[in-house]
C-alpha cells in the first residue's frame, strides 16, 4: 500500500440488517456478548444527529444501544455513547474531526472532512493512531462505507457498515492492510 492509491475491499454481501451485523460481530469476538445489555439503552438519536447535520448509520446506533464502550484486542476503541450523554456525543465527533482535518487528511487523494459531500467522519480509532471512518457519501448514511487511514500512511476503503467491518476485521475475513493484526478480545472500557 501507498498513500497515493487507495485500495478497496468489498464484503461478499454487504450486511444491511442491523441485528445481523451486530449478530456477525459477537460471532467474530468471543466473549461479546458476555458485555451485551440485558435491554437496548434509549438515545434520543434526534439531538445526536440535529447537532451533527446528518442521521447516523443503523448499525452503528443498533451496536450503541446494546453495547456500552469497549476494546477489542486492546487495540481498536469502540467509543460508543452512553446514554443521557448524547449532547456530549457531538463534541467527541468534533474533537476528532479537528484532529483529522489538522493533521490526516490527504488533500492530493480528494479525502477531505465531513460535512463536505462524502466528508469522512470519524467513528473508532487504534491505540496506534489509526483513524475508522465513515466515507459520508451515498443518499442515505445506510449508504456510507468505512474508510480506515493507517498511522503508516495507508488509506483504504471498505465497502460496508461499520459493524460489519469490525466483524469482518475480527474474524479475518478482510485484509488488514496497514493495521496490526491483534486477539479479537473484549476489554469493557
Amino acid at each position: 500500500m501507498t498513500n497515493d492509491l487507495i485500495e478497496t475491499q468489498r464484503p461478499k454481501c454487504r450486511i444491511t440488517d442491523p441485528a445481523e451485523a451486530l449478530a456477525a460481530l459477537e460471532r467474530a469476538i468471543p466473549g461479546l456478548v458476555d458485555h451485551r445489555r440485558s435491554m437496548p439503552a434509549v438515545f434520543d438519536w434526534t439531538l445526536v444527529e440535529e447537532s451533527l447535520g446528518t442521521a447516523l448509520p443503523s448499525d452503528y446506533k443498533y451496536l450503541a444501544e446494546w453495547y456500552p464502550t469497549f476494546a477489542i484486542g486492546d487495540y481498536v476503541l469502540v467509543s460508543l455513547p452512553e446514554p443521557g450523554e448524547e449532547h456530549l456525543l457531538h463534541c467527541g465527533f468534533q474533537s476528532t474531526l479537528d484532529v483529522l482535518v489538522g493533521a490526516w487528511l490527504e488533500p492530493d487523494l480528494g479525502l477531505q472532512a465531513y460535512p463536505a459531500p462524502g466528508g469522512l467522519l470519524p467513528w473508532s480509532e487504534s491505540d496506534e493512531s489509526d483513524k475508522f471512518m465513515w466515507s459520508t457519501a451515498g443518499e442515505t448514511p445506510q449508504e456510507w462505507f468505512v474508510t480506515v487511514a493507517g498511522r503508516g500512511g495507508a488509506w483504504w476503503h471498505y465497502e460496508g457498515g461499520a459493524v460489519q467491518f469490525l466483524a469482518e476485521l475480527c474474524d479475518s475475513t478482510l485484509e488488514p492492510w496497514g493495521l496490526r493484526i491483534f486477539d479479537p478480545e473484549v476489554t469493557p472500557c
